[in-house]
């Protein structure tokens, strides 16, 4: 069957009346939030403005045909949407098989529920309150079907990590826990009154293959933020890891830099939560499952717990 095609070269829409409307509605949405929240192009992200163009795209074929542009890198599925259409498939239904089809990446952000609609248009939207979003959240808790294991923050701490914390997350996985030490003041003094000289001084940069060596600290210290290490004031098993750390220059250097000093032995270890997320995130499912990965120790209950 030829398509019928307009002035863009795209299949022609026919509008919506009656239930179609509503019935569409959560699919085009689908869409177009997706579009919002994966195209730079798209402008700003949960407006009134955008949402109430979802409702216009359901009726008018213009409005349609400028989301369609406007999207980006999801014209292919509002243009599947137009040529199943053109085969007879009812718009409304159309637009739930795409919305579908982009999965639980495309669903609409959370913090804004679409309005009411009116003659086929969004004509307002209200930021969801925390009661509301807790609401829905038990909700989700009582769904006896839902499949999704993972959780929810895995997605937020990928975007919030460095190529090279990635790389730091894969070694402790691989390698196990890391030797660390502080330098502080020692001798007759430093027996009743010791002074931190250098702080968590170790060899994760080198044994990662970072980049950016000097970053380090700033690496370290964002992976705890995020909840995937921990800093033990226990050492390592294997004591001789330390051999070779404090024979490292920096380390020398704070030993160095006093008349008397000592080391402390500390380790740096993966977070249960921090385990879990490399497994399902940084590394495939044969050394996920992998019964030979080493293992880590618990940080200690907060006291009063």
């Amino acid at each position: 069957m030829t398509e019928d095609l307009d002035q863009d070269g795209l299949p022609r829409l026919p509008a919506l009346t009656g239930p179609a409307v509503a019935e569409s509605l959560p699919g085009l949405a689908r869409v177009a939030g997706s579009a919002a929240l994966h195209t730079a192009g798209w402008g700003l992200r949960t407006t009134t403005r955008n949402w109430m163009r979802v409702g216009r795209a359901v009726t008018s074929r213009d409005e349609a045909a400028s989301l369609i542009r406007d999207v980006g890198s999801y014209v292919g599925a509002l243009g599947e949407v137009a040529k199943q259409v053109s085969g007879g498939v009812p718009v409304a239904t159309a637009l739930l098989r795409a919305g579908e089809s982009l999965g639980g990446g495309a669903e609409r952000p959370r913090e804004v529920l679409p309005g009411p609609l009116v003659d086929g248009q969004v004509v307002a939207s209200r930021p969801q309150s925390l009661r509301d979003r807790g609401k829905d959240l038990l909700e989700r808790s009582r769904d006896v079907w839902s499949t999704d294991d993972r959780h929810p923050a895995f997605d937020r701490i990928l975007d919030e990590l460095a190529p090279d914390e990635a790389r730091i997350l894969v070694m402790l996985l691989r390698d196990g826990p890391q030797p660390s030490v502080d330098v502080r003041t020692g001798g007759p003094i430093g027996m009743v009154s010791s002074q931190l000289i250098a702080p968590g001084l170790n060899m994760v940069g080198p044994r990662a293959g970072l980049r950016y060596l000097e970053q380090v600290p700033s690496y370290l210290n964002n992976l705890f933020r995020l909840g995937l290490v921990w800093f033990s004031r226990e050492p390592v098993r294997d004591h001789l890891e330390y051999q070779v750390l404090e024979a490292q220059p920096d380390v020398l250097a704070a030993l160095h830099s006093v008349k008397f000093a000592k080391v402390v032995r500390r380790s740096i270890h993966l977070t249960p939560f921090g385990e879990e997320f490399c497994k399902l995130a940084l590394v495939d499912e044969q050394t996920a499952s992998s019964a030979d990965l080493p293992e880590h120790e618990a940080p200690p209950e907060v006291e009063g717990q």
